[in-house]
């Protein structure tokens, strides 16, 4: 993991370097198969952020009962939840910068994790059903059943205008993806602090 984590940030380090200098924390939403962990390592290596993949929070309760082929309830979901907002409550008091990622398929989950935390933006990684079906099926080793991919649309609540968030279109390719993202959080940096200062001269460009 180190080793593919260390390419990204060689390409994408210097993205954001001279104009977000306050740390960001991002979540990145949407169903399973839509790229969430690529394009969230990706991101995390751009912006030299921890990274955290959300179903590795899950209990072993729910990983058990995805596997078997059924849908989790919000009650089964509750734990998860509460875990999540932890992680990033956690990032927050240290001042740290963070990507996360978490299907987040309801505006209910979103108000728990994100609500009023207005320092965590959420990015909404979109798709049609036909794309991402073929891309699970294309996919090994992970947990969700394609079966299951119907009950997440079904589920899903697309993010509303007040969540502020950013939308990126699936069809791309990880690295178009997260460098759309970039290009994003660069253009509200410069919204919220306006344009980032020079970068200092050396003492002979001085002369």
């Amino acid at each position: 993991m180190a080793g593919t984590d260390q390419q990204p940030q060689r390409v994408w380090s210097a993205a954001l370097g001279h104009t977000v200098t306050r740390p960001v924390i991002v979540v990145l939403m949407g169903v399973s198969g839509s790229g969430k962990t690529t394009v969230a390592a990706l991101l995390a290596a751009a912006l030299g952020c921890q990274f955290q993949e959300g179903d590795d929070l899950h209990p072993r309760e729910n990983v058990e009962k995805m596997r078997s082929g059924a849908p989790l309830t919000d009650a089964d979901r509750m734990p998860w939840l509460r875990k999540i907002a932890e992680e990033i409550d956690g990032w927050r008091a240290r001042g740290e910068c963070g990507v996360l990622t978490c299907s987040a398929l309801k505006r209910s989950y979103r108000d728990l994790i994100i609500g009023d935390r207005h320092d965590v933006v959420l990015v909404y990684l979109k798709g049609s059903r036909d794309l991402i079906h073929r891309r699970m099926i294309a996919r090994h080793e992970h947990f969700m059943p394609v079966a299951l991919l119907d009950s997440q649309f079904a589920t899903l609540e697309e993010p509303t205008p007040d969540e502020h968030p950013i939308i990126v279109d699936v069809g791309g390719k990880p690295a178009e993806l997260a460098h759309e993202i970039v290009r994003q959080l660069e253009d509200r940096y410069r919204e919220n602090n306006g344009p980032a200062p020079p970068p200092p001269t050396s003492p002979q460009e001085d002369r």
